[in-house]
């Protein structure tokens, strides 16, 4: 894209997935129809698609779509590419523009949209193609909102190229940076609750409304990323893996992991092996 551009649409009908895993400053929208069995990572996250998939993916994060099990002949993809500038941040503070903010937040670790909305939007996905001037400019944007206020949407990875823009307030900010920080090292209730000048108890309600996660939860989240990460990229053993995230036995890492990616370790390395990574 060059630096005058709004938005790059490619708009194609194909038989195969055969691009690298990459990543890019730009944020990504991808529509993809008619290619079950295909399957999607976004940065530690790896799943089996169905017959539709609708993905927003943020700013140089690690993504592909690989062909798998898919036996389709008509596969139809449409990818909708814009800077991550393209919306000034004095625009997005506008009171309106919260929903829209919010996503684009989320975005840093990818977000899958639901059947329906792949459904309800479907139509005007495939028609972006052919407008021009302001048309095309106002119906992504409005694509991009309907998206934004859609329900039953799902982060994909648990990680982000930059937690620190996930931000729903300062001591959320303060707990993920700590966390990030330390998270190889033991790390107590009654500790995060000092740190952030809140009782165990406020604390405990706080997480859970801002995250819908337990606190134990939250930390595990954060420590199987990091694990998740590293079973890709090093060459290390799972149980040193498993130690250097902060996990004190391997059955509980084991445990946790397959609760959280549904496959083990092992499964997983295995699953990201032959994945070509490029710049």
């Amino acid at each position: 894209m060059s630096p005058k551009d709004s938005f790059l649409v490619f708009d194609r009908t194909k038989e195969l997935f055969d691009y690298p895993m990459h990543y890019h400053p730009e944020y990504e929208l991808n529509f993809i129809s008619d290619a079950p069995g295909v399957r999607r990572a976004v940065g530690d996250s790896l799943e089996e698609i169905t017959d539709k998939d609708l993905v927003l993916i943020g700013p140089n994060l690690y993504h592909v779509w690989e062909q798998h099990k898919c036996k389709s002949k008509k596969i139809r993809e449409i990818t909708i590419q814009f800077h991550n500038h393209l919306f000034q941040t004095e625009f997005l503070n506008r009171g309106i523009m919260k929903p829209l903010k919010e996503m684009f937040e989320r975005a840093n670790h990818g977000i899958i949209f639901s059947r329906n909305t792949s459904l309800a939007l479907e139509s005007r996905i495939k028609k972006v193609s052919k407008l021009d001037s302001m048309d095309y400019f106002l119906e992504i944007f409005s694509i991009l909102y309907d998206l934004s206020i859609s329900r039953n949407q799902r982060m994909l990875s648990t990680t982000s190229v930059e937690p620190e823009n996930y931000e729903h307030s300062e001591k959320l900010k303060r707990l993920h940076q700590f966390i990030e920080n330390n998270y190889a090292s033991k790390i107590s209730l009654s500790g995060i609750s000092d740190l952030l000048n809140m009782s165990t108890v406020s604390f405990n309600r706080f997480i859970k409304k801002r995250t819908g996660k337990t606190f134990v939860e939250y930390l595990n989240d954060i420590r199987i990323g990091h694990a998740s990460r590293q079973l890709i990229e090093k060459d290390k053993s799972i149980s040193e893996i498993a130690y250097s995230c902060g996990f004190n036995s391997i059955a509980n890492f084991n445990r946790i992991f397959k609760k959280n990616k549904g496959c083990t370790p092992t499964k997983y390395r295995e699953d990201f092996l032959g994945i070509q990574r490029v710049l």
